[in-house]
């Protein structure tokens, strides 16, 4: 078995900090952080710290930035608040 690979079971992995993660995704540090922590974006703690799978930033890459848009409530003239 020694120096026998099956190259199916072959897998590359990149891992990334939090940090790094954050600058790939255009985003500060702690978007990522509560990103995980919503469980939007996969992540593994090795001792204080997540990495995170290069693979798994396509899961939170096409989000929309910012928050979402309030609705305009009617507010006409003489109507209680």
């Amino acid at each position: 078995m020694t120096g026998v690979f099956n190259e199916s079971y072959k897998v590359i992995m990149k891992l990334l900090s939090s940090s790094q993660a954050a600058e790939k995704l255009g985003v500060h540090i702690t978007r990522v952080q509560v990103l995980i922590r919503e469980g939007r974006l996969p992540a593994q703690k090795v001792g204080r710290n997540y990495v995170i799978d290069e693979a798994d930033l396509k899961v939170v890459k096409d989000r929309k930035p910012g928050r979402p848009k309030k609705q305009a409530k009617n507010k006409g003239k003489g109507q209680k608040k």
